[in-house]
């Protein structure tokens, strides 16, 4: 059986960001273990800690080889607190993922194996997002399916170890996302594909193992018309600048897609060295952004350990 899809990307990108400066690699580490709050976990620019930027910050020091037991172990008992709350299916992924990172990296448990009910009860979750026309919605009340909850549905259904059912009905849903011009759509009722969509709907493939690389060379052409002036990727044709999400998961896309050589992949990691904060550490999201936080610093982290694969 084949590694999940999350595991899977975050050992590749362990191996890109092997080759990153040493200096880079440093300044980057210290800064995410400064960002640990006291109750173990990481948080956003603003509010509490929570399993989604947690997650974040664990996987950035897990592809660049910095997170050790001190830090591990603090944030496993913060994950350990949040697994009898009720989370967002976001957060929820969140938490079982950094709960997975935390046994691989440091050998600290937060969910037992033997913990079947919990597991159980994420299953039921999922299912009661499932919708008729075969994808995932944001929430039970939903009606049509989301492109990017579905992937994450299925990345869920991977790291609890429960087959995703209906897979042919995903494989459907895709398809009728998919636009003319070869992106994807987020959601049935969208003007436009974007970038993040249509590479939630290609990872998505690739996780259920249905990705015909062959069959999306117009997906690959839609990538690639959105590396912009600046060297990344934009977000969709209406945005007139480019941001490290789309570029990391753009350029990713491609890499999947045999494609990576119709963009310039120096001008990516040119564009992402630049995202990097002047202030000692961490990345912001975007030309015009101030702050840097640990979500857009395991972006910056992982399209530069992304563009070293592609060399």
């Amino acid at each position: 059986m084949s590694a999940p899809y999350l595991q899977d990307l975050t050992l590749r990108l362990a191996v890109g960001a092997s080759s990153l400066d040493a200096s880079v690699r440093d300044q980057h580490a210290q800064w995410l273990r400064k960002q640990q709050r006291s109750d173990g976990g990481f948080a956003g620019r603003e509010g509490e800690s929570d399993p989604y930027y947690t997650a974040f910050a664990l996987r950035a020091m897990w592809i660049l080889d910095a997170l050790d037991e001190a830090t591990g172990s603090r944030a496993a008992d913060f994950l350990r607190g949040r697994l009898t709350r009720k989370e967002s299916i976001i957060d929820l992924i969140s938490l079982i993922f950094a709960a997975a990172i935390c046994e691989m990296a440091v050998g600290e448990v937060v969910i037992s194996d033997d913990d079947d009910g919990w597991r159980a009860n994420v299953a039921k979750l999922l299912a009661t997002l499932r919708t008729d026309d075969g994808g995932f919605a944001k929430t039970p009340e939903g009606r049509a399916g989301s492109t990017y909850q579905t992937f994450l549905s299925v990345l869920c259904h991977q790291l609890i170890e429960e087959s995703v059912p209906n897979v042919e009905g995903i494989t459907s849903f895709l398809a009728a996302q998919q636009h003319d011009d070869g992106g994807y759509l987020e959601i049935r009722a969208a003007k436009r594909p974007g970038v993040n969509p249509t590479a939630a709907a290609v990872g998505t493939l690739k996780a259920i193992d249905r990705l015909d690389v062959a069959g999306h060379e117009s997906t690959a052409s839609f990538l690639a018309e959105m590396q912009s002036d600046e060297g990344g990727f934009t977000a969709n044709t209406r945005i007139p600048f480019a941001d490290l999400l789309s570029s990391f998961t753009g350029l990713l896309t491609l890499v999947d897609l045999d494609a990576a050589s119709r963009v310039n992949v120096d001008a990516v990691e040119r564009y992402a060295l630049s995202m990097q904060s002047s202030g000692g550490g961490g990345f912001v999201g975007f030309a015009l952004d101030q702050t840097a936080d640990v979500e857009y610093t395991f972006y910056g982290l992982a399209t530069l350990a992304v563009c070293r694969l592609c060399q």
